[in-house]
């Protein structure tokens, strides 16, 4: 228990004091106007009082991200508060605040554009194209697996939770941020913050034994730490999905000041929820046999909610796995559309433009309901990854060129590099290859890259943007 609450107060400890540093770092000026007054436009880029726009951020990279990621962490035993502590602050937080504030910077731009910006051109391209594909997947899973849940609990078809959910989500692309989303997502936020501390109070209070750090692997398949926990472990550590949500909120601020609250902050509450989820999984069932054992992670969510906090917690429970994902989902394919809106320079104002963008990309995402893409699925945890790792360099190169220590973006930069390649090698998914290759190869990529980040940055070969801030 005693790690467990140490993790707790380290989380805190990231955000009051680490998270300051960040900002500082960043170079925050409340002189300049934000995206929600220089282009108000009723729509995407609407002002909203901080504390609603930190319950959207927070709903937006949350969902289920945290609670099902924690559990499936839990398996490796108590080193997952390890990866959940450290990440969230140094990795996590630290790309959510910047991938939010760039975007403060640059006009509310999307991630494509914000990293073609720092990376080049052809580094834009490959970002539109892979952000949208990212989303539409999630976009989609987020349709079909609450569909499927609301379909095992009523009774009823499948598909009438499809139309209805999929109607919910193109209202949710298309109608102004402050109107469905601004007033939905704070309630939801709200209580997903507060199942946390319920469940956590249930833990704390009731007779269970959270286990202390250990860097042993309690896994029952012996499946490796490296690199297999940090990728497992995305939404409460680190999570490329972020990236392409902060440009919602970083139209919405109303100074950059509160973009440490909202960016940062957000992220370390989402750590907290999944240090939470990780203490309960891997004390609730007294072994790591007996969690993998128990079925899959909405069972787990079920199992520990109704019996830590009775039939509120049976409420809740049906919040975490079917509200929390949906939440998810429509700002998925909200952000798409303004990823292609972007890159297409197509203004947003007219609801028929919306419409214009929105339908294709509906039309793509039912038709992906339909069929078994299971496979294509399990690559999107390495995918999300990838997407961290290319905005921490791309952070890493804003904070060089503007003589700030790029460290704080690039050695987190560097780590994460090592997991992606290293999983890409190993996982069964990948190259199928041993550990004994993967790990050595994972390491010399990361290190190489990081290499090569200082050569071209000394040399003056990435973009240098400190003329366009001036």
């Amino acid at each position: 228990m005693v790690s467990f609450l140490l993790s707790i107060v380290a989380l805190l400890f990231g955000y009051f004091v680490y998270s300051k540093f960040v900002e500082k770092m960043f170079g925050i000026d409340d002189s300049k106007s934000t995206p929600a007054k220089s282009m108000a436009d009723g729509v995407d880029f609407v002002e909203m009082d901080w504390k609603r726009v930190f319950l959207i951020q927070f709903l937006n990279i949350a969902g289920l991200g945290p609670i099902f990621g924690a559990i499936a962490g839990a398996l490796w035993g108590p080193v997952a508060f390890l990866w959940i502590v450290l990440g969230s602050i140094f990795a996590g937080a630290t790309h959510d605040y910047f991938s939010g504030m760039l975007s403060v910077r640059h006009q509310g731009e999307t991630i494509g554009e914000i990293v073609g910006r720092y990376l080049g051109l052809s580094a834009k391209m490959v970002m539109r194209i892979f952000s949208v594909i990212l989303l539409v997947l999630v976009g989609v899973v987020f349709i079909s697996g609450p569909a499927g849940l609301l379909e095992t609990m009523t009774g009823i078809n499948k598909f009438v939770f499809l139309v209805l959910i999929i109607v919910y989500y193109i209202l949710a692309t298309v109608l102004p941020i402050d109107k469905i989303i601004g007033k939905v997502y704070p309630i939801f936020g709200a209580a997903l913050l507060i199942m946390g501390v319920g469940i956590m109070g249930g833990i704390l209070l009731g007779d269970y034994k959270i286990p202390e750090l250990s860097f042993q692997n309690f896994h029952p398949s012996e499946k490796s730490i490296f690199p297999f926990l940090f990728i497992t472990i995305a939404c409460g550590a680190i999570s490329g999905f972020h990236a392409t949500q902060s440009p919602i909120m970083a139209r919405c601020i109303k100074s950059e000041k509160e973009g440490r609250r909202v960016f940062y902050g957000a992220m370390i509450a989402e750590g907290i929820i999944a240090l939470i989820w990780a203490a309960a999984a891997m004390t609730f069932y007294g072994s790591t046999e007996a969690l993998a054992a128990a079925g899959p992670a909405a069972v787990v969510v079920n199992d520990i909610s109704k019996t830590l906090l009775g039939t509120f917690g049976g409420v809740l429970a049906v919040l975490g796995v079917v509200a929390a994902p949906i939440t998810s989902g429509d700002t998925a394919f909200r952000s798409a559309r303004l990823v292609i809106a972007d890159a297409m320079s197509f203004k947003q104002e007219k609801l028929m433009s919306r419409f214009l963008i929105a339908i294709p990309l509906f039309a793509v995402g039912i038709a992906l309901c339909f069929i078994d893409f299971t496979i294509i699925w399990r690559y999107f945890a390495w995918s999300n990854q990838t997407l961290a790792t290319i905005v921490l360099w791309t952070s890493a190169t804003y904070l060089y060129k503007n003589a700030k220590p790029h460290w704080i973006a690039s050695i987190p930069a560097t780590f994460m590099t090592a997991v992606v390649t290293t999983y890409i090698i190993v996982a069964p998914e990948g190259m199928k290859m041993s550990e004994e290759v993967g790990m050595p190869v994972g390491i010399g990529v990361a290190i190489v890259t990081l290499i090569f980040f200082l050569f071209k940055a000394r040399q003056g070969n990435v973009v240098n943007v400190i003329a366009e801030e001036a």
